[in-house]
């Protein structure tokens, strides 16, 4: 397993994490499994949201840790807020109430990184700025970033911030790259030049900001995998090729393109499976080559102009 330090905190996180959103769906024994799994093959990252299972995610993360109270000091934990029924709101009571309400299903008392989940459009900066100075002053947060900002939302917020945000996380695989696509295709007609993503992973390189991806296997906005998809052929033939190669799993090579980009990459896979998350950590020690990622970037069905 590679580790990268988590903005100013001195603390190293794996590059693979574990996103908790399905783990609703699990028994108690089932909640350890995965901790476990991730634990052993050097995951030391869980990713929550205060909207996954309406709590219920993070209340059988906390019986786990309540269970077992000397994980706490080996993991990091993430979680999420700012997403309410019909809105999305960054009012500091929101923001303070919300991460209450985290640490008290959760069973601790601090947050490693508290991320705010999508863009609020009557965003404050100096508002969340006060909310986040109490939360990190009290000791219930330790460090901040972003989910699905772009580069000059996060420049907006960072203005009425006193320390600087340590990541953002955004929807990112081969098949659903836009932010990859308009960097590609700057100065010409075709349609991946549209600036969906305003350069944002070129501004989190020049940041040190830490790009978390969501969705590493997603072919769209949760529309299913591409891992043997028929209508991406020609990119599961080269995934499989690689794989053979490299002495590991498709899904694998699918994570190690995400890592070969060189900005400070962080993989959120999202499944509950020990045999999953294993494969996920080897994705690590995979560095693709350059005509290999090019390779399968146009094997997705990207064409360079």
């Amino acid at each position: 397993m590679r580790y990268i330090e988590f903005g100013n905190t001195g603390r190293k996180v794996s590059v693979i994490g574990i996103g908790c959103m399905r783990m609703d769906d699990l028994l108690p024994a089932q909640v350890d499994s995965v901790i476990d799994s991730a634990l052993e093959n050097g995951i030391n990252y869980f990713d929550h949201a205060d909207i996954y299972g309406a709590g219920e995610c993070e209340s059988r993360f906390g019986l786990a840790l309540k269970r077992r109270p000397s994980l706490r000091d080996n993991i990091f934990i993430q979680s999420k807020c700012s997403i309410r029924n019909g809105l999305y709101d960054f009012s500091k009571d929101c923001i303070l109430s919300s991460v209450d309400g985290i640490l008290s299903r959760l069973g601790t008392d601090h947050l490693d990184s508290l991320l705010l989940h999508r863009p609020d459009a009557l965003m404050e900066p100096q508002e969340v700025g006060e909310a986040f100075s109490i939360l990190h002053d009290s000791g219930k947060v330790i460090s901040f970033g972003v989910s699905n900002f772009n580069r000059y939302q996060i420049e907006l917020l960072q203005s009425g911030l006193s320390f600087p945000l340590c990541a953002d996380q955004m929807q990112l695989s081969i098949a659903h790259c836009p932010m990859i696509d308009e960097g590609l295709n700057v100065n010409t007609m075709f349609d991946g030049a549209v600036m969906r993503g305003a350069g944002t992973l070129e501004y989190c390189r020049m940041k040190g900001i830490i790009v978390q991806t969501w969705s590493p296997l997603q072919k769209g906005f949760f529309e299913g995998v591409f891992l043997g998809d028929p209508s991406y052929a020609e990119l599961n033939k080269v995934l499989g090729r690689l794989a053979a190669s490299y002495g590991v799993s498709d899904d694998t090579v699918a994570y190690a393109w995400l890592l070969r980009y060189p900005a400070r990459m962080q993989v959120i896979t999202g499944t509950m499976k020990g045999q999953r998350i294993a494969s996920a950590a080897k994705a690590a020690d995979v560095v693709l080559t350059r005509e290999e990622w090019y390779e399968l970037y146009r094997a997705a069905g990207k064409e360079l102009p």
